[in-house]
Protein backbone atom coordinates (compact mmCIF):
# COMPACT_ATOMS: atom_id res chain seq x y z
CA UNK A 1 0.00 0.00 0.00
CA UNK A 2 1.61 3.76 -0.79
CA UNK A 3 2.33 5.73 1.80
CA UNK A 4 0.23 8.88 3.14
CA UNK A 5 2.39 11.38 4.48
CA UNK A 6 1.58 12.14 8.08
CA UNK A 7 0.72 15.86 9.47
CA UNK A 8 1.64 16.89 13.00
CA UNK A 9 -0.26 15.74 15.79
CA UNK A 10 -1.10 19.35 16.52
CA UNK A 11 -3.43 19.69 13.59
CA UNK A 12 -6.44 17.91 16.01
CA UNK A 13 -10.29 19.07 15.52
CA UNK A 14 -11.81 21.21 18.74
CA UNK A 15 -14.95 21.91 19.33
CA UNK A 16 -15.68 25.49 20.95
CA UNK A 17 -19.49 26.25 22.55
CA UNK A 18 -18.33 29.30 25.21
CA UNK A 19 -18.44 31.92 22.29
CA UNK A 20 -18.50 32.88 18.73
CA UNK A 21 -16.81 30.35 16.29
CA UNK A 22 -14.01 31.28 14.68
CA UNK A 23 -13.50 32.19 11.22
CA UNK A 24 -14.93 29.63 9.35
CA UNK A 25 -12.83 27.89 6.80
CA UNK A 26 -13.84 25.56 4.26
CA UNK A 27 -10.67 23.37 4.39
CA UNK A 28 -11.26 22.23 7.96
CA UNK A 29 -14.16 20.07 6.81
CA UNK A 30 -12.59 17.60 5.19
CA UNK A 31 -10.90 16.16 8.30
CA UNK A 32 -12.60 13.90 10.86
CA UNK A 33 -11.49 12.05 13.79
CA UNK A 34 -11.97 8.65 15.36
CA UNK A 35 -10.87 6.65 18.20
CA UNK A 36 -8.77 3.63 17.34
CA UNK A 37 -6.75 0.93 19.29
CA UNK A 38 -3.47 1.48 18.35
CA UNK A 39 -1.73 2.00 15.26
CA UNK A 40 -1.93 -1.54 13.51
CA UNK A 41 -2.73 -1.69 9.61
CA UNK A 42 -5.98 -3.17 10.14
CA UNK A 43 -7.39 -1.07 12.96
CA UNK A 44 -6.24 2.34 10.53
CA UNK A 45 -8.12 1.07 7.49
CA UNK A 46 -11.14 0.23 9.78
CA UNK A 47 -10.80 3.88 11.15
CA UNK A 48 -10.35 5.32 7.24
CA UNK A 49 -13.82 3.93 6.80
CA UNK A 50 -15.44 5.19 9.74
CA UNK A 51 -13.72 9.04 9.05
CA UNK A 52 -14.83 8.69 5.66
CA UNK A 53 -18.35 8.10 6.61
CA UNK A 54 -17.96 11.27 9.21
CA UNK A 55 -16.64 13.73 6.44
CA UNK A 56 -19.47 12.83 4.10
CA UNK A 57 -21.43 14.31 6.70
CA UNK A 58 -19.03 17.18 7.50
CA UNK A 59 -18.39 18.31 4.19
CA UNK A 60 -22.12 18.21 2.94
CA UNK A 61 -24.25 18.67 6.20
CA UNK A 62 -26.04 15.62 4.76
CA UNK A 63 -26.39 12.47 7.16
CA UNK A 64 -28.05 10.30 4.68
CA UNK A 65 -25.45 10.06 2.27
CA UNK A 66 -23.04 7.75 3.69
CA UNK A 67 -25.98 5.40 4.16
CA UNK A 68 -26.21 4.64 0.48
CA UNK A 69 -24.69 1.47 -0.87
CA UNK A 70 -22.37 3.72 -3.54
CA UNK A 71 -20.49 5.68 0.12
CA UNK A 72 -20.34 2.00 2.11
CA UNK A 73 -18.61 0.48 -1.07
CA UNK A 74 -16.18 3.41 -1.00
CA UNK A 75 -15.42 3.29 2.53
CA UNK A 76 -14.21 -0.28 1.56
CA UNK A 77 -11.18 1.83 -0.40
CA UNK A 78 -10.83 4.77 2.25
CA UNK A 79 -6.97 5.10 1.69
CA UNK A 80 -7.74 6.07 -1.78
CA UNK A 81 -9.19 9.78 -0.40
CA UNK A 82 -6.66 10.37 2.22
CA UNK A 83 -4.49 12.97 2.25
CA UNK A 84 -2.85 12.84 5.21
CA UNK A 85 -3.05 11.06 8.87
CA UNK A 86 -2.17 11.58 12.48
CA UNK A 87 -2.28 9.77 15.76
CA UNK A 88 -2.41 11.14 19.30
CA UNK A 89 -2.09 8.77 22.05
CA UNK A 90 -5.23 9.17 24.66
CA UNK A 91 -3.00 7.71 27.47
CA UNK A 92 -0.13 10.08 26.58
CA UNK A 93 2.07 10.08 29.85
CA UNK A 94 0.67 7.11 31.26
CA UNK A 95 3.23 3.94 31.24
CA UNK A 96 2.73 0.81 29.44
CA UNK A 97 1.30 -1.37 31.97
CA UNK A 98 3.70 -4.74 31.82
CA UNK A 99 0.80 -7.11 30.10
CA UNK A 100 -0.13 -4.32 27.91
CA UNK A 101 1.67 -3.45 24.34
CA UNK A 102 1.24 0.08 22.89
CA UNK A 103 -0.71 -2.13 19.68
CA UNK A 104 -3.95 -2.04 21.93
CA UNK A 105 -3.40 1.57 23.82
CA UNK A 106 -6.38 4.09 22.33
CA UNK A 107 -5.21 6.53 19.93
CA UNK A 108 -7.42 9.77 18.19
CA UNK A 109 -6.85 8.90 14.38
CA UNK A 110 -6.97 12.35 12.63
CA UNK A 111 -7.36 12.34 8.99
CA UNK A 112 -7.51 14.75 6.34
CA UNK A 113 -9.01 14.19 2.88
CA UNK A 114 -8.70 15.28 -0.69
CA UNK A 115 -10.78 17.61 -1.85
CA UNK A 116 -11.27 16.69 -5.03
CA UNK A 117 -11.79 13.13 -4.94
CA UNK A 118 -13.84 13.49 -2.24
CA UNK A 119 -15.88 16.12 -3.80
CA UNK A 120 -15.97 13.58 -6.82
CA UNK A 121 -17.49 11.24 -4.71
CA UNK A 122 -20.30 13.67 -3.33
CA UNK A 123 -21.20 14.70 -6.69
CA UNK A 124 -21.56 10.80 -7.28
CA UNK A 125 -24.02 10.26 -4.38
CA UNK A 126 -26.05 12.95 -5.27
CA UNK A 127 -24.95 15.91 -2.60
CA UNK A 128 -22.67 18.87 -2.97
CA UNK A 129 -20.15 20.29 -0.68
CA UNK A 130 -21.30 22.98 1.57
CA UNK A 131 -18.52 25.73 1.44
CA UNK A 132 -20.28 28.85 2.37
CA UNK A 133 -20.02 30.43 5.67
CA UNK A 134 -21.84 28.23 8.36
CA UNK A 135 -23.73 29.88 11.11
CA UNK A 136 -23.42 29.80 14.45
CA UNK A 137 -26.31 28.10 16.30
CA UNK A 138 -27.92 29.51 19.50
CA UNK A 139 -29.05 26.43 21.73
CA UNK A 140 -32.34 27.32 23.60
CA UNK A 141 -32.96 23.90 25.21
CA UNK A 142 -35.91 23.23 28.13
CA UNK A 143 -34.94 20.27 30.02
CA UNK A 144 -37.84 18.56 31.91
CA UNK A 145 -36.46 15.81 34.67
CA UNK A 146 -39.02 14.52 37.16
CA UNK A 147 -37.32 16.84 39.66
CA UNK A 148 -36.43 20.10 37.74
CA UNK A 149 -37.41 22.15 34.78
CA UNK A 150 -34.43 24.36 33.52
CA UNK A 151 -32.99 26.22 30.76
CA UNK A 152 -29.44 25.25 29.49
CA UNK A 153 -27.27 28.12 30.14
CA UNK A 154 -24.04 28.74 28.70
CA UNK A 155 -22.02 29.35 32.40
CA UNK A 156 -24.20 26.90 35.06
CA UNK A 157 -21.91 23.72 36.30
CA UNK A 158 -24.99 21.48 36.48
CA UNK A 159 -25.48 21.83 32.55
CA UNK A 160 -21.70 20.92 31.39
CA UNK A 161 -22.10 17.35 30.40
CA UNK A 162 -24.84 18.92 27.69
CA UNK A 163 -23.07 21.41 26.63
CA UNK A 164 -20.01 19.24 26.11
CA UNK A 165 -22.40 16.66 24.40
CA UNK A 166 -23.79 19.51 22.01
CA UNK A 167 -19.51 20.26 21.45
CA UNK A 168 -19.47 16.86 20.62
CA UNK A 169 -22.13 16.59 18.26
CA UNK A 170 -21.06 20.25 16.85
CA UNK A 171 -17.31 18.66 16.14
CA UNK A 172 -19.34 15.81 14.05
CA UNK A 173 -21.09 18.09 11.93
CA UNK A 174 -18.83 21.27 11.51
CA UNK A 175 -21.70 23.47 13.20
CA UNK A 176 -20.67 25.67 15.75
CA UNK A 177 -23.14 26.62 19.13
CA UNK A 178 -23.73 28.50 21.60
CA UNK A 179 -25.72 28.52 24.68
CA UNK A 180 -27.22 31.65 26.00
CA UNK A 181 -25.89 33.23 29.73
CA UNK A 182 -27.72 32.57 32.65
CA UNK A 183 -28.92 36.06 33.10
CA UNK A 184 -30.75 35.38 29.50
CA UNK A 185 -31.91 31.60 29.82
CA UNK A 186 -33.55 32.70 33.13
CA UNK A 187 -35.59 35.35 32.02
CA UNK A 188 -36.83 32.94 29.00
CA UNK A 189 -40.25 31.08 28.99
CA UNK A 190 -39.49 27.44 27.53
CA UNK A 191 -43.42 27.02 26.81
CA UNK A 192 -43.17 30.35 24.75
CA UNK A 193 -39.70 29.94 23.10
CA UNK A 194 -40.54 30.60 19.13
CA UNK A 195 -37.28 30.38 16.52
CA UNK A 196 -38.82 32.85 14.52
CA UNK A 197 -39.65 35.42 17.36
CA UNK A 198 -37.97 38.39 17.00
CA UNK A 199 -37.02 38.93 20.49
CA UNK A 200 -35.53 35.41 20.93
CA UNK A 201 -33.33 36.33 17.96
CA UNK A 202 -31.84 39.02 19.96
CA UNK A 203 -31.21 37.18 22.03
CA UNK A 204 -29.51 34.06 19.87
CA UNK A 205 -27.43 37.26 19.06
CA UNK A 206 -26.56 38.51 22.04
CA UNK A 207 -24.92 34.93 23.06
CA UNK A 208 -22.57 35.24 19.93
CA UNK A 209 -24.94 33.39 17.19
CA UNK A 210 -26.14 33.73 14.12
CA UNK A 211 -30.07 32.03 14.82
CA UNK A 212 -32.32 29.99 17.38
CA UNK A 213 -32.44 26.29 17.63
CA UNK A 214 -35.56 25.50 20.18
CA UNK A 215 -35.43 22.58 21.70
CA UNK A 216 -37.22 20.47 24.67
CA UNK A 217 -35.71 17.48 26.18
CA UNK A 218 -37.91 15.56 28.09
CA UNK A 219 -37.28 12.32 30.40
CA UNK A 220 -39.73 9.34 29.40
CA UNK A 221 -39.80 6.55 31.87
CA UNK A 222 -41.94 4.97 28.93
CA UNK A 223 -39.85 5.59 26.39
CA UNK A 224 -36.46 4.41 28.77
CA UNK A 225 -34.53 7.59 27.62
CA UNK A 226 -35.36 11.57 26.57
CA UNK A 227 -38.44 12.70 24.14
CA UNK A 228 -36.28 15.75 22.01
CA UNK A 229 -38.37 18.00 20.13
CA UNK A 230 -36.49 20.91 17.92
CA UNK A 231 -37.65 23.75 16.09
CA UNK A 232 -35.54 26.01 13.38
CA UNK A 233 -36.26 28.51 11.17
CA UNK A 234 -35.28 28.31 7.67
CA UNK A 235 -36.55 30.18 4.33
CA UNK A 236 -39.24 31.48 6.49
CA UNK A 237 -40.88 28.37 7.58
CA UNK A 238 -40.42 26.83 11.21
CA UNK A 239 -39.29 23.20 10.82
CA UNK A 240 -39.90 20.45 13.73
CA UNK A 241 -37.78 17.40 14.41
CA UNK A 242 -38.07 14.75 16.97
CA UNK A 243 -36.84 11.72 18.62
CA UNK A 244 -37.50 9.33 21.18
CA UNK A 245 -36.18 7.27 23.38
CA UNK A 246 -32.30 8.39 23.11
CA UNK A 247 -29.36 9.58 24.95
CA UNK A 248 -29.36 12.86 25.32
CA UNK A 249 -25.81 12.59 23.33
CA UNK A 250 -28.22 10.80 20.61
CA UNK A 251 -30.62 13.66 20.82
CA UNK A 252 -28.33 16.54 20.19
CA UNK A 253 -26.76 14.88 17.11
CA UNK A 254 -29.98 14.53 16.10
CA UNK A 255 -30.73 18.59 16.45
CA UNK A 256 -27.32 19.61 14.73
CA UNK A 257 -27.72 16.80 11.94
CA UNK A 258 -31.64 18.19 11.10
CA UNK A 259 -30.29 21.46 11.62
CA UNK A 260 -27.66 21.10 9.21
CA UNK A 261 -29.43 19.70 6.56
CA UNK A 262 -32.19 22.35 6.61
CA UNK A 263 -29.20 25.21 6.29
CA UNK A 264 -27.30 23.52 3.42
CA UNK A 265 -30.30 22.83 1.51
CA UNK A 266 -29.62 19.35 1.04
CA UNK A 267 -33.22 18.44 2.56
CA UNK A 268 -35.75 18.14 5.92
CA UNK A 269 -34.76 17.33 9.13
CA UNK A 270 -34.41 13.87 10.08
Amino acid sequence: MRRIQLFPPAFLLLAALAGPAAAFEPSDIYTSQVVVSGQGEANRLTGFGICLERVLTRVTGDVTLSAKPEARAAMTRAADYVAAYSYRDRLEGRPVHDEQGTYDRPHNLTCRFKTAPLDGLIGELGGKPWLMRRPVIAVFLAVEKPAARYMVAANNQRDLAMRQSFGNASNLIALDAVFPPETAALNLDAAQLDPSSTALKAVAEAAGGDLPLVGRLVWSDADLGWVADWALEQGGTVHRWSVRGVSFDDAFRTALRGAARLLSGSGEAQ
